[in-house]
């Protein structure tokens, strides 16, 4: 029996806590990205409420994958 495959699942909207996990850091992290820059891209839904995409998420990933230990990320 084949699994089925949510086709929405990279870019169905996540809280901050999901997010948070899927990177392996804190929510804090999070928080502190949003107001320095450097972190993955967000919605900000509302005043208070933010939310991320998965997709957004392996991008950053992807972006700070780096050969060696001279080479920074961006």
């Amino acid at each position: 029996m084949q699994a089925q495959i949510d086709p929405d699942y990279l870019d169905r909207l996540i809280d901050e806590k999901e997010a948070a996990s899927y990177l392996c850091y804190s929510v804090r992290a999070l928080q502190n990205w949003r107001v320095r820059g450097g972190g993955p891209l967000f919605v900000k839904v509302s005043g208070r409420s933010v939310r991320y995409t998965r997709r957004d998420l392996q991008k950053w990933i992807a972006e700070k994958r780096v050969a060696n230990t001279s080479t920074a990320p961006s």
